[in-house]
C-alpha cells in the first residue's frame, strides 16, 4: 500500500498556540433593546451582540453553544498591509494565520454537523486560507470558492483590475452538506424560459434534452419514428435517455415533443411545476445578483449619513443569498467579525436567530443605532423591502468579564476583587465543565455536570463544621465539588476519607496553570500583540496568609 504524503502549511510560529481563558459574558440591560412588542409570531428576542476582543468571546461562546451553530459568516481583515505597520511581510503574514487559525478552530467546534463555514476573502491571502482550512476542517469539508464581483468599475492604476473577491464555503458535511442546503429561489428569468404554448394542463413547460453523451447501452440504441414518419436514432457517441418502452409511455403521456409539425427530433416536456422548487446556487456572483462595495457603502451611509469607518462593508444582498442557502427560519448565525454589523441586521430580517461580535468602538456608535433601526422598522434599506421587513424582535447586549485573576501588589495571583459571588460560581463552572444552574433551594448548588455531581464555589474559608454540615446536606448517591479560598483542620487526604461525597480544591490554586491570565487582547490589529516568547516562565505559585491546615500541610 503506498504511504498517502500529507501535505500542511508551515508558517512562522505556528506551534505557539494561545491558553485561552473561558472568559463569563456580563449583559448590560442599558445596552440590550427589543422592540416594544410583538410584530409576528416567530420574533426572537435573545439574539447577541457581545463587546470584546473576538477570540476570547469565541471561547466563552464555546461550552453554551458548541455545535449548534447552523451558518457562521465572517469577513476577517485581509492582512492587506494596513493593520501591520510594525512588522515586515514575512512576520504579519505569519501572525495572520496563527490568529485566524486559532479562530477557526474553535469555529469548527461550534458549528453544527449540518452547520457551515463562509469567508470573504482576497488575493492576498485567499489561497493560504484555503489550505488552512483544509487542515482544520479537512479537505473534504470544502464546498466551494465563490468568486463574488465586488467591484464593476476598471482600475487604470492596475496592470489587471482587480474585480471580484472571494467567499470560501467549508460544511463538516463535506459533499453530503448538498442533501441540506437550500435552493434559490427561481428568479424572473429562468421562470420565463417556461410557457405553454398548447395549453398543458400541467402548466409552463419547456423542452430537455432526450440524448445523453455517455457510454452506449444496448437497451437504448433504438430508433423511433416520428409522426411525420422521420425515422431518428441516437447521434453518434450517444443514446436515448430512457429505455424504448418508457419512451413510448411518455408520448401517451404528453410528455414528449416532436414540434408543430410532427417531424423534429423528439425532446422531453420539463414542467416547472415539477423540477426542483428553486436554482442550484452557482459559484459565480455578479453584482448584479448580490451587490457590490459601493452598494454596501451607500446602505451605511444612507442609515447614518456621517464618515464611514468601514473600508468594504459587504451588501445585504451578498448576506441575503448566503444566509438563504445555508439555513432555514430560525436556525442560528454567528458572525466573529462584526464590522458594520450588516450579518446580524440580514439575519434579522430573514428571521434568523443570530450572534455578532466585535472589539471596535463602531459596535457603540454604528452597530447597536443600525439594530435599533432594523428592530423598530426604520431600516428601509438593504433588502427590506425584498422580505417585506416590518421591524420586531430584539438583542441583548453582552460585555467579556475581565479576567478571573489577576497579580495583588506583591506579585501572587488572587482572585479579581471586580468578581462577585454568582460571577465566581459561574467562572468557575466554565473552568471546570460544570452548567451553572444555581439551585433557588440549596444555596450549596450553584451548577452541574450531571443529574448527581455539583459545584459549589466560595470564597470563604471552610471548617470541619461546614464541610460536614456540607456533606449531610449533599447526602448519599451524590457527589459534589467544593471550591473555596481555603479549608482549616484536615488534609486534602483525610478530607476525601472523612466525606467521601466531597472533593475539596482551593482557589486560585486549582485553575491557576489553566489559561492565560490578564490577557485581554488578541485582535487582529498585530501591533498590539506581544513576539511570542519561548522560555515562558510558569506562574507564581499563589502566596496567601492562613491557606495551609492546622497540621501546617497544604489543605490544596
Amino acid at each position: 500500500m503506498k504511504k498517502q504524503l500529507k501535505l500542511e502549511l508551515t508558517w512562522i510560529g505556528k506551534d505557539v498556540r494561545p491558553r485561552l481563558e473561558p472568559r463569563i459574558l456580563l449583559e448590560d440591560p442599558e445596552r440590550s433593546y427589543h422592540a416594544r412588542h410583538r410584530v409576528t409570531g416567530v420574533d426572537f428576542f435573545d439574539n447577541r451582540l457581545i463587546f470584546g476582543d473576538n477570540l476570547l468571546a469565541l471561547k466563552a461562546l464555546e461550552a453554551e453553544f458548541a455545535g449548534k451553530v447552523k451558518c457562521v459568516f465572517i469577513d476577517p481583515p485581509y492582512n492587506t498591509g494596513s493593520a501591520f505597520t510594525h512588522y515586515d511581510d514575512g512576520v504579519e503574514h505569519s501572525i495572520w494565520l496563527s490568529l485566524m487559525r486559532d479562530r477557526l478552530e474553535i469555529i469548527r467546534r461550534l458549528l453544527s454537523e449540518d452547520g457551515s463555514l463562509w469567508i470573504t476573502i482576497d488575493d492576498n491571502e485567499a489561497h493560504y486560507l484555503k489550505v488552512l482550512c483544509d487542515e482544520v476542517f479537512g479537505r473534504k469539508a470544502f464546498i466551494s470558492s465563490i468568486v463574488w464581483e465586488n467591484f464593476y468599475g476598471r482600475s487604470n492604476a492596475a496592470a489587471i483590475s482587480p474585480c471580484h473577491n472571494y467567499v470560501l464555503i467549508y460544511a463538516p458535511m463535506g459533499a453530503d452538506w448538498k442533501k441540506v442546503r437550500r435552493l434559490l429561489p427561481r428568479d424572473e428569468k429562468s421562470a420565463s424560459k417556461y410557457s405553454n404554448p398548447d395549453n398543458d394542463p400541467r402548466g409552463p413547460w419547456r423542452l430537455g434534452p432526450i440524448f445523453a453523451a455517455e457510454e452506449r447501452h444496448d437497451g437504448l440504441m433504438y430508433s423511433v419514428r416520428t409522426p411525420s414518419g422521420r425515422e431518428v436514432r441516437p447521434p453518434k457517441g450517444s443514446h436515448w435517455r430512457m429505455v424504448e418502452t418508457d419512451f413510448w409511455r411518455m408520448v401517451d403521456e404528453g410528455r414528449i415533443a416532436f414540434g408543430a409539425n410532427g417531424d423534429n427530433v423528439p425532446a422531453v416536456k420539463l414542467f416547472l411545476n415539477e423540477v426542483q422548487a428553486g436554482m442550484v446556487p452557482r459559484s459565480w456572483w455578479p453584482h448584479t445578483e448580490v451587490g457590490h462595495t459601493q452598494e454596501a457603502k451607500r446602505e451605511i451611509q444612507a442609515l447614518f449619513r456621517d464618515v464611514i469607518p468601514f473600508d468594504t462593508p459587504k451588501p445585504e444582498r451578498l448576506l441575503r443569498q448566503a444566509i438563504e442557502i445555508a439555513t432555514n427560519p430560525g436556525d442560528l448565525v454567528l458572525d466573529s467579525f462584526a464590522g458594520s454589523g450588516t450579518t446580524g441586521a440580514v439575519a434579522h430580517k430573514m428571521g434568523r436567530r443570530w450572534i455578532m461580535i466585535e472589539l471596535g468602538e463602531h459596535c457603540h456608535t454604528h452597530i447597536i443605532p443600525r439594530l435599533k433601526k432594523v428592530i423598530d422598522g426604520e431600516d428601509a434599506g438593504g433588502i427590506s423591502k425584498a422580505v417585506d421587513w416590518q421591524g420586531g424582535g430584539g438583542f441583548r447586549y453582552y460585555r467579556l468579564a475581565p479576567s478571573l485573576l489577576e497579580k495583588d501588589r506583591w506579585g501572587n495571583w488572587v482572585v479579581n476583587p471586580e468578581y462577585n459571588g454568582a460571577m465566581l460560581a459561574e467562572a468557575v463552572c466554565k473552568l471546570e465543565g460544570f452548567s451553572y444552574a444555581p439551585s433557588e433551594t440549596e444555596y450549596w448548588r450553584q451548577g452541574h455536570s450531571s443529574e448527581t455531581d455539583f459545584i459549589y464555589v466560595t470564597t470563604q474559608t471552610l471548617g470541619v463544621e461546614q464541610l460536614t454540615a456540607l456533606a449531610e446536606e449533599v447526602s448519599e448517591g451524590r457527589s459534589l465539588l467544593v471550591c473555596c479560598s481555603a479549608f482549616r483542620g484536615v488534609t486534602a487526604a483525610t478530607a476525601a476519607q472523612r466525606w467521601p461525597n466531597l472533593t475539596i480544591k482551593k482557589l486560585p490554586k486549582m485553575v491557576l496553570s489553566r489559561c492565560e491570565w490578564g490577557h485581554d487582547d488578541y485582535s487582529l490589529n498585530v501591533a498590539n500583540l506581544p513576539m511570542a516568547q519561548e522560555d515562558k516562565e510558569p506562574p507564581a505559585e499563589p502566596k496567601q496568609a492562613g491557606l495551609f491546615g492546622e497540621d501546617g500541610e497544604d489543605g490544596a
